[in-house]
Formats: structure tokens, C-alpha cells, sequence
């Protein structure tokens, strides 16, 4: 579980990834030694995943973006992960339960490259799209503040 001190650390940095061991330090009020072991520790529990950075991709040249359920065909299902996973397009995609058994971030540039990357699994799934119109909540994590159980 998490403690207070942990919770602080983690809202810090969702904030900012970049915030410095010094500053962390300063914001929980412990030593940076202490930080850093905090943060091992929380790296080492799979808490902290990963340090990254967010990037717009309209500003990379890609200013739509779709969501795409993709349900493979019979005896198809390997084949289309591995096709989703080869098209650096697919910013995203989750194995799901239900009718389809994808749901994936689509990264285009045109309504006509949405097409030609979608036709390169036309013929082993069967898809539904739609174009994203705007994102009211960004990717975020989980609430941090769960009562201890």
C-alpha cells in the first residue's frame, strides 16, 4: 500500500516528471537520499513504471485521431495483433472482452492514410472507427487517495 509520503511523490510527479530529487525532497520534506529510496522502492513495486514525457501529435503532423475496435476474423487473432503491433500508427491498443477484440489509438494525418492503414487489416478483421473529436479527459491515473482496505 501506499503511504501519505508516497502519495505526495506520485502527485508531484504526475504533475511533472522532471521535478528534480532536490525539489521532490523540498516539496515532502525529507532528504534526497530519502527520496530516491522512496522511489526505488516504488519503481521495484511496479508503482512507477516509467519517467516520460507527453507529446502532441499535431504538432508531429498528425492531427486526427481515431479509435478503431478490430475484430479479427476466424483463426485471424495472431495475425492481427502482430499487424497492429508492426504499424507505428497504433499509438495504443488494448486486447478487450466483448465483440470486438481491440480497441485501438489510430495516429493519422488524412482520412485517406486512416483508409490505407486500415485496409492492411481489412482482409483478417473487421473494424469500426471512430474519429476522435475531442479529448475532455487526457490519459491520468487512478485516484492515489483509496482508503487502506
Amino acid at each position: 500500500m501506499l503511504d501519505d509520503l508516497d502519495r505526495r511523490l506520485l502527485e508531484i510527479l504526475i504533475k511533472d516528471s522532471r521535478t528534480s530529487l532536490k525539489e521532490l525532497a523540498r516539496e515532502v520534506g525529507l532528504s534526497s537520499p530519502s527520496v530516491s529510496e522512496r522511489l526505488r522502492r516504488l519503481e521495484e513495486r511496479g508503482v512507477i513504471r516509467a519517467f516520460t514525457i507527453e507529446i502532441d501529435p499535431a504538432a508531429l503532423g498528425y492531427p486526427l485521431q481515431a479509435i478503431v475496435r478490430i475484430r479479427p476474423l476466424p483463426g485471424k487473432l495472431h495475425i492481427v495483433q502482430k499487424l497492429i503491433e508492426e504499424i507505428p500508427e497504433f499509438g495504443e491498443c488494448d486486447k478487450v472482452t466483448g465483440d470486438d477484440c481491440f480497441v485501438a489509438r489510430l495516429f493519422v494525418r488524412s482520412i485517406g492514410e486512416l483508409d490505407r492503414l486500415l485496409d492492411r487489416i481489412a482482409d483478417k478483421a473487421e473494424t469500426s472507427t471512430a474519429i476522435i473529436k475531442a479529448q475532455p479527459i487526457r490519459r491520468r491515473p487512478p485516484p492515489l487517495d483509496i482508503p487502506n482496505m
